[in-house]
């Protein structure tokens, strides 16, 4: 009887319910599945992104005790961008960036495991990331000249697994892990002799991002 009891008070504590807000946060890191094009003008080479770290937070209302929809934000993530291939490898690192990646997802909460202590969720939804405060490093620049970089923010989906354990009264331990279709094209304008304006150009290169996002932590409700 005490056994029951014990039982029904944790799946009592762990069930969410209609109209409950959820509030996740934690540390977060971004590792990219990269890959691109050639960068204009120099083919064979293309670029590559390093990893990012920072502090993931999300908002979800339980619209039924399943279904919840969720906001991801995360404070700036910095990616270094490296050049690649035979002629370019050599400048290593070209530029660094940051980004947000904010995202909304409707999420679907399985059945609770192990008597309610454990609770898995999935989801799918939409990612609005954007780069700013592109740098150009003094490799990049020592090889071409003053230049400025730009990356277009990119618009896709994402989906989604995760799970809550129960660790204290409204308070659950929380692993997230995302994947993210994140495409941009970066642009480096370049002055090559600052007395000759015809030394000066463009080029480009295309990249596919597509990173598996991690973000361990805890979980609120209220």
């Amino acid at each position: 009887m005490g056994t029951l009891l014990a039982t029904t008070a944790v799946t009592s504590a762990s069930a969410f319910e209609a109209g409950e807000w959820i509030v996740r946060g934690g540390l977060a890191g971004i590792f990219p599945n990269d890959s691109s094009g050639d960068v204009a003008g120099f083919p064979g080479n293309g670029v590559s992104v390093s990893n990012g770290f920072g502090i993931g937070i999300s908002l979800s209302y339980m619209v039924t005790p399943s279904i919840g929809i969720e906001l991801l934000g995360a404070s700036p993530f910095s990616h270094d961008i490296k050049a690649t291939g035979p002629d370019l490898g050599a400048l290593g690192t070209i530029a660094d960036t940051k980004q947000l990646p904010p995202t909304l997802l409707v999420n679907y909460h399985l059945p609770m495991f192990n008597g309610g202590v454990f609770r898995p969720y999935i989801g799918a939804g939409f990612n609005y990331t954007m780069f700013f405060d592109e740098q150009a490093s003094n490799s990049l620049e020592g090889a071409l000249g003053k230049s400025d970089v730009k990356l277009d923010p990119s618009a896709s989906f994402a989906v989604q697994v995760g799970a809550d354990w129960d660790v204290g009264s409204d308070v659950m331990f929380n692993i997230g892990l995302w994947w993210v279709d994140i495409n941009t094209k970066g642009t480096i304008d370049f002055q090559g002799d600052p007395n000759d304006a015809s030394d000066d150009g463009r080029t480009s290169v295309d990249v596919e991002i597509d990173p598996t996002v991690l973000m361990v932590g805890f979980t609120k409700r209220f």
